[in-house]
């Protein structure tokens, strides 16, 4: 039986053309800056993003923990949302190995972060008893507020915000892309009011490993000699470089693909009469869900029972659960897996 992973665009595989420009890839040793194949790729994405210079890393967790290591003192403050993914799901890693301040404020339920709160959020510089505020982050698409795309408009808000206050703003643009295509907009003029933006080759990009992080020459030099000593140097990384090439120059326009099987898979759900999609989801390739009052069965009871009719998805919080559309994931899949709710369901 064919499996059919919705849990995230994480599980994506490389392209067959990913898998010969890595096995054919030109490398050189990456922290002597010798490796023309990353070289290439953090000069595009650096390119495509309208900024000077680009990094590859690891990871959009090491990139994010890069950004705000760059951006911040030992004692300074970095501003973001309770939903934002550097708060949840990166470890506390800017606490950990950075020493800086998470100062969380609630994220609307459009994913963005309120001026009124981000203006009561900060810190007073000349009161020694309080840490400096120096970051705002935000991130798009906002995943745990359901996939949604924050606007152009919104984030040069924030910008002319930070600038008022001397703070700098961080995009987490994990999915950047993923915004870019369900905005209709240039991905450069998208992330344009950011000083720093971090997006992932290894989601719905496809390719196996990597992320790229991307700001001013002496913020990419800073970030350079961090990444350095948190051991991301990765000596001859053309070999995973050489996919992140082609998912930059193959795999942006197909997401539309993604967010249209999301807006079909939504659309079968409702039909169950079964569920109820929550977080004004879908508007990429994200859509969140409840099970009806109805359903006798366990979190862990439904998602066992989906696995069982080859549909693998997760849950998102209490009652919620979670599936992601993406390259892996075919018309077949949008059905099979549709099927299965109506056969778990009843």
């Amino acid at each position: 039986m064919q499996t059919f992973d919705f849990r995230s665009d994480t599980t994506t595989h490389p392209t067959e053309k990913m898998r010969q420009a890595m096995a054919n890839a030109r490398v050189g040793d990456d922290v002597y800056g010798e490796d023309p194949t990353v070289n290439a790729l953090e000069e595009k994405a650096a390119g495509m993003l309208g900024k000077e210079r680009g990094l590859f890393v690891t990871s959009g967790t090491m990139g994010n923990l890069l950004a705000v290591l760059a951006h911040c003192a030992r004692g300074e403050e970095a501003i973001m949302g309770t939903q934002g993914h550097t708060f949840l799901h990166e470890a506390g890693g800017v606490s950990v190995a950075g020493g800086v301040v998470i100062h969380t404020i609630p994220n609307q339920a459009d994913g963005t972060l309120s001026l009124w709160d981000l203006e009561n959020a900060l810190r007073n510089p000349d009161d020694a008893h309080e840490p400096i505020s120096r970051l705002i982050i935000l991130e798009n698409t906002q995943n745990a507020c359901g996939g949604l795309p924050i606007s152009l408009e919104y984030t040069e808000s924030v910008a002319a915000f930070a600038r008022e206050h001397g703070l700098l703003l961080h995009l987490d643009g994990a999915r950047i892309f993923n915004a870019a295509v369900a905005l209709g907009l240039p991905v450069s003029k998208l992330v344009a009011p950011a000083d720093s933006v971090t997006f992932c080759l290894s989601k719905g990009l496809c390719a196996p490993v990597g992320s790229v992080l991307c700001g001013d020459e002496e913020f990419i030099g800073k970030a350079r000699r961090l990444r350095k000593m948190l051991g991301g140097g990765m000596r001859q990384a053309g070999i995973i470089a050489a996919a992140g090439i082609v998912a930059l120059d193959e795999m942006i326009d197909r997401l539309a693909e993604d967010h249209q099987r999301a807006a079909l898979l939504a659309e079968g759900l409702r039909g169950t009469g079964r569920v109820h999609l929550t977080k004004n989801s879908p508007q990429t390739n994200m859509v969140f869900f409840k099970l009806d009052e109805s359903v006798a069965l366990s979190t862990g009871e439904f998602l066992q029972a989906m696995k069982q009719e080859g549909v693998l998805l997760m849950d998102s919080g209490p009652g919620e659960y979670r599936m992601v559309t993406h390259n892996d994931i075919t018309n077949q899949g949008v059905e099979v897996s549709l099927e299965a709710f109506r056969k778990v369901l009843g």
